[in-house]
């Protein structure tokens, strides 16, 4: 079974790795929608995977280090793509949450979608 949980925040970013001229070279911000989904079994005794607030208590500090923050200037987020964003929102999340994806839209019809690391080969 999955949940999700949706965290919003505002931020501000540039890309500095895309091409001169890119419009996302440009210091510019977008409100951030992201869904953290955790999976398991059901517990018989509660009938839930996990408590809806216990997944909010888990990324209320990872929501409180973006929102109104620039982004380039948090460790790590160097480049902040949705993808290096969804990746590092999973890092910080992972150790208390059993987490199945980490879905970031940037704007309504953009984002990405991490499912952790790839296996050994």
């Amino acid at each position: 079974m999955e949940l999700f949980r949706t965290i919003t925040f505002e931020a501000a970013h540039h890309l500095p790795n895309v091409a001169a001229g890119h419009k996302c070279r440009r210091l510019h911000g977008h409100s951030y929608r992201v869904e953290v989904r955790v999976g398991g079994d059901v517990d018989p005794s509660t009938g839930m995977v996990m408590d809806f607030a216990d997944i909010a208590r888990a990324c209320e500090p990872v929501r409180d280090r973006l929102d109104h923050y620039y982004l380039n200037e948090i460790d790590g987020l160097d480049n902040p793509t949705s993808e290096n964003l969804a990746r590092w929102i999973w890092d910080r999340l992972v150790p208390s949450l059993p987490l199945v994806s980490i879905v970031v839209r940037e704007t309504c019809t953009s984002g990405a979608e991490y499912r952790g690391p790839a296996p050994a080969a």
